[in-house]
């Protein structure tokens, strides 16, 4: 399904990433892991083509996505959607517009200028918030919502693509732990209810392990683990993250359940 094969980017002298290698052979729920400047958004950037490889080779179901330029570069990108941390709407745009955007790719240029939509593209954009609970907001200005509201805005506007895969980049980092915990469960809903393939960068163990399938860990660019959430132990996530990192085994096996909020609570937060 979707390969790796010794990729790497360099920025001169710098190796943002290091031969990277790995399989996904099914739909699955992925969490990257590692600290800041590990090469976690590079290497979503490569897969969706934001960012050209310098080395290595991505595949898809047999089509080089390294290869890709033009037309099948920007289809390619409409299959494998990207959702950011700063939400990257248009903020005096209406939320439904906003998730509209997501039919730019095969939309005409007039239409696009007009600001013209199929009626059945609006009812699916509808459709897609009321899913994840904010359809109510369709009307408001994207910049009249909270942070969590609009970054599941960005998530309708990546679902309008239809994609095979999602890529998230640091989807949370910008919200509170309960906003957190909404999105996350967004996007976990996502992979479980449709079958798509989601990759998300993350900074925390913790939510790797309570969201997440399969767990990647880099370290200065390189991949460093490749597993089960439930293989990360204390000293993987000292590899990973360095031993000044300060885990403890409290802290990997048990901090999720006891600080997670209850599912009342979210479903109060989804509502908001």
């Amino acid at each position: 399904m979707l390969r790796f094969d010794k990729v790497t980017k360099t920025f001169g002298v710098n190796t943002a990433v290091d031969a990277a290698s790995f399989v996904v052979d099914k739909p699955m729920m992925i969490g990257i892991i590692g600290r800041s400047g590990a090469g976690k958004s590079t290497l979503l950037r490569m897969l969706n083509r934001l960012t050209d490889t310098s080395s290595g080779e991505i595949t898809f179901d047999g089509l080089n996505v390294t290869a890709l330029r033009g037309a099948a570069k920007r289809s390619w990108q409409s299959q494998c959607a990207m959702i950011f941390q700063q939400f990257n709407l248009v903020p005096r745009m209406d939320v439904v517009s906003n998730v509209l955007h997501g039919t730019l790719n095969r939309r005409s240029t007039v239409a696009t200028m007009f600001n013209l939509y199929p009626d059945e593209d609006i009812h699916r954009a509808i459709n897609i918030l009321e899913r994840l609970g904010i359809a109510e907001h369709a009307p408001k200005r994207a910049e009249a919502l909270s942070g969590g509201q609009q970054q599941r805005v960005a998530i309708a506007r990546a679902l309008m693509q239809d994609p095979r895969i999602i890529l998230a980049d640091e989807p949370i980092a910008s919200l509170d732990p309960m906003n957190a915990q909404v999105v996350m469960q967004s996007l976990r809903d996502i992979h479980e209810q449709d079958g798509r393939t989601v990759i998300a960068n993350l900074h925390t163990l913790d939510t790797a392990r309570r969201y997440c399938d399969r767990v990647i860990g880099m370290r200065d660019g390189r991949i460093v683990f490749d597993g089960l959430p439930e293989q990360l132990t204390t000293s993987i996530a000292r590899e990973i993250y360095g031993a000044d990192a300060g885990f403890s085994e409290a802290m990997t096996s048990t901090q999720i359940e006891t600080t997670a909020p209850s599912t009342k609570a979210m479903a109060d937060v989804a509502a908001q």
